[in-house]
């Protein structure tokens, strides 16, 4: 990579060389025109693919990220990253054939998002791969790997955002100020991006909306060197949309468009997306910036289009059109919407037998909604399948499928002249006629997203609590009270309160926002052709009342490795439908004692085959170290039923560190416990699922 990078510079240098002051800063916005006397075509630089290409037409839609987070999958992440860049590439060399150089057709996408899903509350949480950051790290880096590929040119250009701290609240976010401890830092919240940098090579790297302790995001001297003195970053830096704007109008660090151009491209950054880079001419005659600033950022920006093979061809140039939303990208999206599905809650009326059914209901506002199928920046499918149509296309005419609405997803009533609760009756009535009644509750992109791109304005994108829409409260007790056993499928990206469906309901399957297949995969677990084995990225706490304020970057009492309490569903939780434990477990010495290998027995006691994560936790008597055990190694497990299986999974020797006070990282103890199992070592996991990791005590 280094020697291609090289010469990619070489080639850009050359290029900008030939081009005047002008023509160089017109190259630093997302929006490049063209410079024709040097063959140099336009360029659209704002691109995405959070899962799946987006905002570009027909493509495969993948379940959204805090889904693939679910996985706890680095294979998958990859190949489905993979598929997005051959999706991206089939898209971008037609389009270029038409002379179609329009936003969202460029190769270059601003994803994945590898922020911390600190706060249930943020409404872009859904996102993220979740709330750990050794868990981002790893599927962040799988994803940048198979995104950028490892051929002679890179596939796509993957861009790591937002850079840094940045997790809400939406409302404020062009004027906050993210303070945040250098423990904090160094522990939480900049791991994922280190890793994307150091090990995956990311091509690009978003400065986030807000202010870092101070400074501005996009033009902040800390972060860059971070960025490019500790990490030795080499690509491109760009700012998020407007953020420079921001500047002068809301953190108010400089007086005007000017003053704001000159300071972020003096502090690193390469690329506007926004317009205030139309001042950066001005700022130059003015002494603000240099011309060796401006040829730099032009410099690198030109050396990744060199990586992409766009002046000299790729082996990538003859991806037909036809490889978009192909036989295999479907299957695959329906593939991780199976792995990304977390069943919380089993009394044992799951999996269903369809020969013992005679009528089933499917009630709720997600039932048949498209919207909850996708999430945000989300592509065009060709075909949905909601939960409703996959259950009605698995059960075919075998069964009776009954189906309401129950209620709008936060409206009083489904038709403006009726009552409120106007589809109330009539869900009961459905409730009544069946076995057995799929009820589909959550929120959509409209109730939980970003600023200025949801429905919800009066929380800007964020969430107010954990409760659902008072609407569907009142619909999953009116369905309790017929009696009918009832099937919770909560498709949501985020930590909602489920006490009333643990308490009242048979099962709960946790579905988030799974992709156009979503409904195909759900029904195949549904009726047990699939088990579930999806693992939660976050955790679903009780209530707010134990955490921070939202505006609080503290860590104290924070995700499942500073909070105190019992959650309600811990992170990392997740049944499937066999019984698989952890019998024995041991660390094995290498070569170097500070990288174990953890071998494990799995046994599956259960007759059917299943998929389950193992997964590894860390603990020192450190004072430095967190105040829960915490992830450090994990691996998908397929056994059979019946099926025992020896597991190796080595361990980095990042587990043994912890970040003091001042931010530095260090090894500060000796003696170490390892818990190996299918979930955290808590009481409250050890209660939902019936067994406890085996514990390992190390000594380094």
């Amino acid at each position: 990579m280094m020697k291609k990078r090289e010469e990619a510079r070489k080639k850009a240098e050359a290029l900008v060389a030939q081009m005047t002051v002008e023509e160089r800063a017109s190259q630093l916005r997302y929006d490049a025109p063209a410079i024709r006397r040097l063959g140099i075509p336009a360029y659209n630089w704002w691109n995405e693919a959070l899962h799946g290409v987006a905002r570009a037409g027909q493509a495969t839609v993948f379940p959204q990220a805090i889904g693939l987070g679910a996985t706890f999958d680095p294979d998958l992440l990859k190949e489905i990253a993979d598929a997005i860049a051959t999706e991206g590439r089939a898209k971008y060399n037609a389009y270029s054939r038409e002379g179609d150089r329009d936003i969202y057709k460029g190769l270059t996408f601003w994803s994945p998002n590898v922020n911390i899903f600190r706060d249930p509350r943020w409404g872009r949480g859904h996102e993220t791969y979740g709330e750990d950051p050794y868990l981002t790290s790893r599927l962040g880096v799988a994803f940048v790997e198979g995104l950028q590929g490892d051929g002679e040119t890179m596939k796509a250009a993957a861009c790591a955002k937002h850079f840094a701290v940045h997790s809400g609240p939406e409302a404020v976010r062009h004027e906050f100020d993210a303070k945040a401890s250098a423990k904090d830092m160094n522990e939480t919240y900049l791991p994922a991006f280190q890793a994307l940098v150091q090990e995956a090579h990311v091509e690009s790297v978003m400065g986030a909306y807000n202010r870092t302790n101070g400074e501005p995001c996009c033009a902040s001297p800390a972060l860059q060197n971070t960025l490019r003195g500790e990490w030795g970053f080499e690509g491109h830096f760009v700012s998020d949309c407007w953020a420079i704007r921001d500047f002068h109008e809301h953190h108010m660090v400089t007086a005007d468009a000017e003053e704001s151009a000159a300071m972020a491209i003096n502090n690193g950054c390469d690329l506007n997306c926004g317009n205030t880079y139309l001042h950066i001419l001005k700022a130059y005659q003015n002494g603000m910036v240099t011309e060796e600033a401006i040829t730099e950022a032009a410099v690198r920006l030109f050396t990744t289009r060199f990586l992409l093979g766009l002046f000299d061809g790729s082996e990538y140039d003859s991806i037909p059109y036809t490889e978009v939303e192909s036989k295999e990208h479907l299957a695959l999206s329906q593939k991780a919407a199976q792995e990304s599905i977390v069943l919380l809650k089993n009394d044992g009326i799951l999996p269903l037998d369809k020969t013992k059914l005679k009528t089933v209901g499917v009630i709720g506002p997600n039932a048949n909604s498209r919207a909850a199928l996708v999430g945000n920046y989300h592509g065009t499918a060709s075909r949905y399948i909601t939960v409703q149509e996959g259950i009605e296309n698995y059960l075919g005419d075998d069964v009776r499928v009954l189906t309401s609405i129950g209620c709008e997803l936060f409206r009083d009533r489904t038709e403006s002249l009726a009552f409120a609760g106007d589809r109330l009756a009539e869900a009961k009535i459905t409730a009544r006629q069946c076995d057995v009644v799929f009820l589909c509750v959550g929120l959509d992109e409209t109730l939980e997203g970003e600023e200025g791109d949801t429905g919800n304005s009066y929380a800007s994108g964020d969430k107010l609590d954990l409760q659902l829409p008072q609407v569907q409260r009142d619909l999953m007790e009116a369905v309790a009270e017929t009696g009918t056993p009832v099937v919770l499928l909560l498709m949501a990206g985020s930590d909602i309160d489920l006490s009333y469906a643990e308490e009242h309901f048979s099962a709960i399957l946790q579905l988030w926002y799974p992709g156009a297949q979503g409904g195909a995969a759900a029904a195949e677990i549904l009726f047990g052709d699939v088990s579930p084995s999806g693992k939660l990225p976050l955790t679903f706490y009780n209530s707010l009342a134990e955490l921070p304020e939202f505006e609080d970057y503290s860590m104290r009492g924070r995700t499942y490795r500073y909070m105190e309490g019992q959650a309600q569903y811990p992170f990392g939780y997740g049944l499937t439908y066999g019984n698989v434990s952890v019998s024995e477990a041991r660390a094995v010495v290498t070569d170097r004692k500070d990288a174990p290998v953890l071998e494990a027995v799995l046994k599956n006691s259960a007759d059917r085959a299943v998929s389950e994560v193992l997964q590894i936790y860390i603990s020192s008597d450190s004072p430095n170290a967190p105040k829960n055990p915490a992830l450090c190694a994990f691996s998908r497990v397929d056994l059979d039923g019946r099926e025992e299986k020896h597991v190796k999974i080595p361990v980095s020797p990042q587990a043994f560190t912890v970040v003091d006070e001042d931010g530095v990282r260090k090894v500060d103890a000796k003696k170490f416990t390892f818990y190996v199992g299918i979930s955290q070592p808590d009481a409250r996991s050890r209660e939902l699922t019936g067994t406890a990791p085996v514990e390992v005590a190390y000594e380094l």
